[in-house]
């Protein structure tokens, strides 16, 4: 049983949580991501669906995981039989988050762990990171493989192109866009990001 993606409402909910959490006002963010406060708060009322490079620009503004995104019931308690240093989350606990341009992005990890993030992303047809056409960086050191279909990593320099089972590690700081460049092909893909 999968669970249905998060409501642009939900998601903008759980990000306006997080924003507050790190004591930046939504003016402050705004300036970071080189957008309107008024489009920030669009995101924060779900009436805007961020792409995947904006959502990673909003939690890096805000200083926070990308996996904090997934956590909307931090308050679920502990299974009885709970062992301590072990975590099991079951494919249908964690809804994915369906992003800009139809991208979803569904968390693999059962949970928080420190320094890395660990995730699903999925492109439809013709799909890209980023809806404005700018180049992507962030924190961290990325890899990533290949599970379906074909992803274009399109850098300042160079374009690379990663079919079912290849694989790619470079730093996030290195500026990037993300695509889709199939008319019929949805692409998959794993990600583990780790935060020195």
């Amino acid at each position: 049983m999968e669970l249905d993606a998060v409501s642009n409402e939900r998601l903008g909910q759980r990000l306006r949580e997080l924003r507050t959490r790190s004591g930046k006002s939504l003016r402050a963010v705004a300036r970071e991501l080189g957008i309107s406060a008024s489009a920030v708060s669009q995101i924060e009322r779900g009436t805007m669906r961020p792409s995947v490079s904006r959502l990673i620009a909003y939690v890096s503004a805000i200083d926070a995981p990308l996996a904090a995104v997934f956590d909307f019931d931090e308050q679920r308690p502990p299974a009885s039989d709970a062992v301590p240093g072990l975590a099991i989350r079951r494919s249908w606990e964690v809804a994915p988050i369906l992003l800009g341009g139809g991208v979803t992005f569904r968390r693999l990890s059962p949970g928080p762990t420190p320094d890395v993030e660990f995730f699903e992303s999925t492109y439809p047809p013709r799909a890209v990171s980023t809806a404005h056409g700018r180049f992507l960086k962030h924190e961290g050191y990325e890899v990533g493989t290949v599970t379906a279909g074909e992803l274009t990593i399109e850098f300042e320099s160079e374009v690379v192109t990663l079919a079912e089972g290849d694989s790619v590690t470079f730093p996030c700081s290195r500026p990037h866009i993300i695509g889709n460049h199939s008319e019929t092909v949805t692409a998959i893909a794993t990600w583990l990001i780790v935060h020195r």
